[in-house]
């Protein structure tokens, strides 16, 4: 599932989760304290002081509303139940410990909102958020019991233990079903993946092992520069192997032909970028990768295609793209050379620095250099096709 997905996916589940805990709390708050008082076996009602306190309480609750709203706009729905829960967990304590403390009263709080933060937590799908409510809930009521001295305490800790319980088994069945799909999604991604690339071999025999390095090089790169976060690493790889998909577009006659391009040829090269683009750009776990595709080859100084875009405009990973593929091509050998050694492709790649390669990706380049070195050697197959070479950037 591609970003946009997750993204809209999470905003439903907040929106409900929103919209459930202001119904029951203030449906609790209203029935509780205003509804009950009325009858005669009501308790003693609480002092102004609480009261106070309470409306505080409330007004804070109300005020994440526009909380909520903010975090929406900005993208980050996930950042709005863990916010909800902890406001509604340290208003709670407070008001809690300030009623009963040095009260013979017998413990009668809390509310029937936390059943349903309780039953939410799994339909998540996520343990910290599981982990927030779990011990969040139940240290709320340890704490409350500490300061207040009252065994029945022990009552509401027992039965949120036995909530916990029940909403790890959810979560654990939920965790194991998104797994499984996930797995049997990207096996068939990684099928997919492989005959596209089988077809363009056939069709480019010198792309042969050359999609799986460039691939292999920019997830070592990728990683190092602590800039792409787990969860994109994954589609990044395919998209990788995919960066030169639109080649399958190109005429044999100007793929395979001898000698140097013409200008119209090479204008018809340099849509390949394009039309791969254009390919994935609908396909799930991919599609959220298209710049690694599509501007794989863009340049630092803006002499690159399709767009001549310069500097930080190229989306990182499609610099690191290119970086890898550069590299690649230099030790791959061609109908017209044998394969750079290791140290002069080493050396052309600094050299680059600054006017084809991004400057900081090249000083991390550097560092990642000997780990390319054991890949090259790992993966490195010499394949000498009949007739033809493979044109690249210079």
């Amino acid at each position: 599932m591609n970003k946009t997905s997750l993204l809209q996916e999470e905003k439903r589940a907040t929106i409900l989760f929103m919209w459930l805990f202001y119904i029951v709390f203030f449906l609790y708050e209203i029935i509780y304290y205003k509804v009950f008082p009325i009858f005669p076996w009501a308790t003693e009602i609480p002092d102004t002081v609480w009261s106070f306190l309470n409306t505080i309480k409330h007004l804070i609750i109300i005020l994440l509303i526009p909380v909520t709203i903010y975090f929406f706009k900005k993208g980050k729905p996930e950042k709005v139940k863990h916010i909800v829960v902890i406001t509604y967990l340290v208003t709670t304590i407070v008001t809690d410990i300030y009623y009963y403390f040095g009260k013979a009263e017998f413990y009668s709080s809390g509310n029937l909102v936390e059943l349903v933060i309780f039953l939410f937590s799994p339909i998540f799908i996520n343990k910290r958020f599981f982990y927030l409510v779990t011990f969040g809930v139940i240290l709320k009521y340890i704490l409350v019991g500490v300061f207040i001295q009252d065994p029945v305490i022990l009552f509401p800790v027992i039965i949120n233990i036995l909530l916990a319980i029940i909403a790890y088994i959810l979560l654990h069945r939920f965790l194991s079903y998104v797994k499984a799909l996930t797995t049997s999604y990207d096996e068939q991604l990684a099928g997919m993946v492989k005959g596209v690339i089988a077809t363009l071999e056939l069709k480019d025999p010198y792309t042969r092992g050359h999609s799986e390095r460039v691939a292999e090089y920019a997830m070592s790169l990728a990683k190092a520069t602590g800039k792409v976060s787990e969860s994109e690493l994954h589609s990044f790889y395919y998209a990788c192997l995919l960066h030169d998909l639109g080649k399958v577009n190109i005429p044999d006659t100007i793929l395979a032909k001898h000698g140097k391009l013409t200008e119209e040829e090479y204008e018809v090269i340099k849509t390949h970028p394009v039309v791969g683009a254009k390919a994935i750009e609908d396909v799930q776990g991919i599609g959220g990768n298209l710049a690694v595709v599509y501007h794989h080859h863009e340049r630092w100084d803006g002499k690159g295609y399709p767009d001549g875009l310069t500097g930080e405009q190229t989306p990182l990973v499609a610099r690191i793209t290119a970086v890898a593929d550069a590299f690649d091509a230099m030790t791959s050998t061609r109908s017209y050379r044998p394969a750079l050694p290791f140290e002069e492709a080493y050396k052309r790649i600094v050299d680059g620095k600054g006017s084809q390669f991004d400057p900081e990706l090249v000083e991390i380049f550097k560092q990642v250099y000997q780990d390319w070195i054991t890949i090259s050697i790992q993966y490195n197959k010499v394949h000498i096709p009949k007739e033809g070479h493979k044109h690249e950037n210079p």
